[in-house]
């Protein structure tokens, strides 16, 4: 029986800067290259410490879905991507021209120690960064 995410595809409006992105600030490297037929490069970044990993491909059109506000979209689909850090504040302070769309906020009525911030990735989707929480 299978217990792993393995991948989440995401579509790039230029991979090189949604690669060096994901690199510098969540510890993301760059596993392999798929060179398609048409010429098109499908990029695999691994997350150094685990079997995680972001594909990447090239958009051949803007979206037609308004950019996402706040923790994300709140229609069926894609809402945001977390990540689990040490510290909020310290995190946010190490992102070059961060873009927080909510936050940070301290859950700590539900969750002593949590606390969360929201902000979007270059290509606008939102990317979430928690610390504290925790299984019940």
């Amino acid at each position: 029986m299978l217990q792993v995410v393995s991948q989440l595809a995401i579509t790039c409006k230029d991979q090189a800067i949604t690669e060096a992105w994901y690199c510098r600030n969540f510890g993301f490297r760059r596993a392999r290259i798929a060179r398609l037929p048409d010429g098109k490069e499908i990029i695999f970044l691994k997350m150094s410490d685990s079997a995680f990993y972001l594909e990447l491909f090239w958009a051949d059109r803007e979206s037609p879905v308004p950019v996402a506000e706040n923790d994300g979209h709140t229609f069926p689909g894609f809402r945001h991507l977390a990540f689990k850090v040490n510290d909020v504040d310290e995190k946010l302070a190490s992102i070059e021209q961060v873009d927080i769309t909510l936050g940070p906020l301290d859950f700590d009525e539900y969750i002593p120690g949590w606390r969360t911030v929201w902000i979007r990735d270059p290509d606008g989707r939102i990317i979430e960064i928690s610390q504290g929480f925790c299984d019940e």
